[in-house]
């Protein structure tokens, strides 16, 4: 194919991402039809491929394009100096083939990104009007003190190994994608079929710098999972990356599918699991709703639940820090202000804060009036 041909297709495929975004935002019935009927074809095909490598693709995928863009700047250097002197023929010759590959690339990533990504923002949320619901401080402290005592209770019943570990009665990647496997029905059609494989991050230390837990990456169709936190938030963790995968896309939704798919679990620690992954939401909701001094005389979240909550310990933290590279600070306010953006140019005014949007789902899901319980 000649280099004019490459650029026409190049501008086909930019031109076809630009339009199906634009019909993906304008028009939500275009976009639950996609989501609801297209996207699982992907999972279902190439997240099948990628699940079969034992290690995270995603996370390689982005080392090589940084590897890349190395490679093109080092290129452009060496070819700048026939530019500067006036030989821009010879100029264009020596960066001719690292552009192209380039903008083939950023092509290709573009049209998955709209695909497995920006296009889902746009869909129906999966309860509408619960931000519009009105619920009384009653109902969120009786929701605060339900998820307390559940997690009170179920800390000290999970087995657990000599050191205080939790331990789980088999692995739990295959419980994460078993637990998706039977949510999915009548309420939530998107989670039937195919789950991809969770993974774990090579380089969790880094991951855990941008106090992540997790991440789902659409140009590979995964869900990642950072190795160095606490065990006991995998299961959590695990199911709501797994909803990403499955076309939900808000946060607040893929928190609710993760604790609800833990619920559905047998496995105590899995259950537990999903009780500590949305006790931070509920619990810092009900206190700034009430303030300090009243928060104070409700029950308490117990000793070992706040450890067992933790995301990594002070050993952990520590190994992270004398490994790194960069300054945890700074990293962490980049990560932040990365989701942040992200969230808010796919439409979401809210930003990273929509992941707390969760307390209002659940206070819909423990009332009975969510849309999807309806149906």
């Amino acid at each position: 194919m000649t280099g004019r041909k490459k650029s026409r297709v190049r501008l086909l495929i930019l031109a076809f991402s630009a339009a199906f975004l634009a019909l993906s935002w304008f028009c939500r019935p275009f976009a639950d039809l996609y989501v609801t009927y297209v996207f699982p074809v992907w999972g279902q095909t190439y997240g099948r491929l990628t699940s079969l490598l034992p290690f995270s693709l995603g996370e390689w995928a982005i080392l090589a394009g940084l590897l890349w863009l190395l490679i093109f700047l080092i290129c452009f250097v060496a070819a700048l100096p026939a530019y500067l002197s006036g030989k821009k023929e010879l100029f264009r010759k020596k960066m001719s083939p690292v552009a192209a590959i380039t903008a083939d690339l950023l092509t290709g990533i573009c049209l998955i990104m709209v695909l497995n990504c920006f296009a889902l923002y746009h869909c129906t949320p999966l309860d509408p009007h619960a931000d519009e619901r009105s619920f009384s401080v009653t109902e969120l402290a009786a929701l605060r003190n339900l998820i307390v005592e559940e997690c009170n209770t179920r800390a000290t019943q999970i087995p657990r190994d000599d050191a205080g570990h939790a331990l789980f009665a088999g692995p739990v990647e295959d419980e994460a994608r078993a637990c998706h496997q039977r949510l999915g029905g009548s309420l939530f059609p998107r989670l039937a079929g195919y789950s991809v494989r969770p993974k774990y991050f090579f380089f969790s230390d880094f991951v855990s710098q941008q106090h992540m837990m997790g991440y789902y990456f659409p140009f590979t169709m995964e869900a990642n999972i950072n190795r160095r936190m606490e065990i006991l938030n995998y299961p959590f963790t695990m199911c709501h990356e797994l909803a990403h995968t499955h076309g939900y896309l808000f946060e607040d939704e893929a928190n609710l599918i993760g604790f609800l798919a833990c619920m559905g679990s047998e496995d105590p620690s899995f259950v537990y699991s999903g009780y500590l992954g949305i006790l931070p939401y509920v619990d810092n909701d009900f206190r700034a709703t009430v303030g300090v001094e009243i928060y104070d005389t409700y029950p308490p979240i117990s000793r070992r639940v706040l450890i067992d909550s933790q995301f990594l310990t002070d050993e952990s933290w520590a190994e992270v820090e004398e490994n790194a590279l960069l300054s945890t600070e700074l990293v962490h306010e980049a990560a932040d202000t990365f989701i942040d953006q992200n969230q808010k140019l796919n439409g979401i005014s809210s930003g990273k804060a929509s992941y707390s949007h969760v307390v209002a789902l659940l206070l819909s899901y423990y009332s009975g009036e969510a849309t999807y319980l309806q149906k």
